[in-house]
């Protein structure tokens, strides 16, 4: 089928244009929607933080010196390294650089709004914060990073091929509250970043009127960027993956000898999942604004994780199809439910795990929630143990494999023949015609005899003669029978042997043991018929009799025990 035929199918096209849809809808969430509640959640202006000092200063004055003064969280976030970079974030994308300055580690003498427009253009030609996730939420910040206590790296600045860091210190102000603020280590490279830096794409590219003209506090040029840059990097992921799939779809059968094992529907899902990777790089190198790039970025970051756990899922589809057709053709049924609970397992945990990182994203703390949800499958197990147990006992019915479907088995007071191993159960049909249906944890621990699985069967029969045959016969035939049995054949040489068994009062016992191959129980006694039918001809051509089960009766006369009692009487 030629390429632009698949590119075009009805189906794939409107998936394609229903995911850049989607992503137009994320990104506007994050350029409209975010940007706009962040400015209206943090505080109108530095008057706020004078308001705030003087109230504070006021409260001290008429607090008793015994007193121990209350220390109230920070205002403005700033008591954690995550505040603090949100509520710069926040302070600029409202266009507030006084209260933007409040994040900064100010020296005497500096001025606060050349410097926080400064520092805002060296993010805007090549500043990565990390994500939110990344960025330590603890007013302790954090501790494992090699770094002194009171210092927190939270992203870099790329300046003539070298990474700058960009560091927070914990400062503790007259009022006792320990603030993190962008250090003056990362402050005082930011003049000499700015003054060689060289002007950014969308500066270069973009007209006067789009630079200054603006939509919800956001730069029109900031969102032509990012709609072109997501489209053009989607229409190419696109096509570039349908080639490289296209391409191991031809070279594979070639090594392999067999198709691809991957089907197409993992085509669209790779190609948003490696646009929503390549997007937020391309958004640093034209130069967006750091206002908008770090929403966008957050937004896209969800995207990311929403389309690798897509991707995931079509290939834990595709996988346990395989596995399926796999057991299907090796005739193991059994295990084809544990895989359909396996696969369902493996999809629920991937859609867990992918909510709480979307959610993490998004700014929620997850601490109490993931608490909650181990108690409560804490709880859920405790109440389900038996649920657990079958589930258990069906994995070690299907990974020791004692039975298989359609073997016959003996176990407890039951026989017959396994119809069917379920996910909590295994089902029996006995020979009279009934099922019997045992829970797998308890099926699991019983003491199960397999039939099915014998490579060979016991042939043993008892001939009863009569004692009035000489020995000398009895020698003979002994004999003859054991070469009988070894000769025939459908007995191999296992352990046949013939053999007086016991001696009883009115016969021997004559035991005729042998072993017969066969593949099941239904084989085994259509060819024991043979051997024993040969073995009865074998018996007739000697001049014995076989002795049959007697029964004496002794019968009394009534009337003449009457007689004689009359008589002696």
């Amino acid at each position: 089928m030629p390429f632009i035929a698949i590119l075009l199918k009805p189906w794939r096209f409107c998936l394609s244009l229903l995911s850049i849809s989607t992503l137009g809808i994320f990104l506007a969430f994050g350029l409209f929607i975010l940007p706009v509640t962040q400015s209206f959640s943090a505080p109108i202006g530095a008057g706020t933080l004078i308001k705030e000092s003087k109230k504070n200063n006021t409260d001290k004055e008429n607090t008793a010196p015994s007193e121990e003064p209350v220390i109230l969280p920070d205002p403005f976030g700033r008591d954690t390294p995550r505040g603090t970079v949100q509520g710069f974030l926040k302070a600029l994308a409202s266009h507030d650089d006084l209260l933007a300055s409040s994040y900064l580690q100010l020296e005497q003498g500096e001025n606060p709004i050349t410097l926080v427009r400064k520092f805002k253009k060296a993010l805007d030609a090549g500043g990565r914060l990390q994500s939110d996730l990344q960025i330590d939420n603890n007013n302790e910040g954090d501790l494992t990073d090699n770094l002194p206590s009171n210092f927190d790296d939270v992203g870099v600045i790329d300046y003539q091929d070298k990474s700058i860091p960009i560091r927070l210190i914990q400062v503790k102000q007259n009022d006792g509250h320990q603030l993190w603020l962008f250090s003056q280590e990362t402050l005082q490279k930011i003049p000499a970043i700015v003054a060689n830096s060289q002007p950014t794409l969308i500066e270069q590219y973009t007209s006067d009127s789009l630079d200054n003209t603006q939509f919800f506090n956001v730069y029109i040029s900031d969102i032509m960027a990012v709609a072109i840059l997501t489209v053009v990097a989607f229409a190419v992921m696109y096509v570039l993956v349908w080639l490289f799939y296209l391409f191991m779809s031809f070279l594979y059968p070639q090594f392999r000898n067999k198709p691809l094992p991957v089907n197409d529907n993992v085509v669209l899902p790779l190609a948003v999942m490696i646009t929503a990777i390549l997007v937020p790089e391309l958004l640093v190198w034209v130069g967006v604004s750091v206002t908008v790039r770090e929403p966008v970025t957050r937004v896209i970051d969800i995207f990311a994780w929403v389309s690798l756990s897509w991707l995931l899922l079509r290939i834990i589809d595709s996988t346990f199809i395989r596995a399926e057709q796999h057991s299907q053709r090796h005739k193991r049924v059994e295990q084809i439910a544990i895989i359909g609970l396996a696969r369902r397992l493996v999809k629920v945990s991937l859609l867990v795990i992918a909510v709480i990182v979307i959610f993490g994203n998004l700014g929620f703390d997850l601490t109490t929630g993931i608490a909650t949800l181990g108690l409560g499958g804490l709880a859920l197990a405790l109440g389900a143990q038996k649920t657990v147990e079958n589930l258990v006992g069906s994995v070690v019915v299907v990974a020791d494999r004692p039975v298989r479907v359609g073997d016959y088995i003996k176990f407890g007071k039951y026989d017959g023949i396994v119809q069917e191993i379920g996910i909590r159960s295994t089902r029996i049909r006995t020979f009279e015609r009934s099922i019997v249906t045992i829970p797998n944890g308890e099926f699991a621990s019983m003491q199960i005899e397999n039939f099915t699985a014998k490579d060979m069967f016991r042939f043993l029969h008892l001939l009863h003669i009569k004692r009035n045959c000489k020995a000398e016969l009895i020698h003979k035939m002994l004999r003859e029978l054991d070469k009988f049995l070894n000769e025939h054949y459908l007995t191999n040489q296992e352990w046949n042997q013939v053999r007086i068994a016991e001696l009883r009062q009115d016969c021997y016992v004559i035991e005729c043991q042998a072993y017969i191959s066969a593949n099941g129980m239904r084989e085994f006694f259509d060819k024991q018929n043979v051997v024993l039918i040969d073995l009865l001809k074998e018996v007739d051509k000697y001049d014995i009799e076989h002795a049959l089960p007697t029964q004496q009766i002794l019968l009394k006369n009534n009337d003449k025990m009457e007689e004689d009692k009359h008589l002696i009487l």
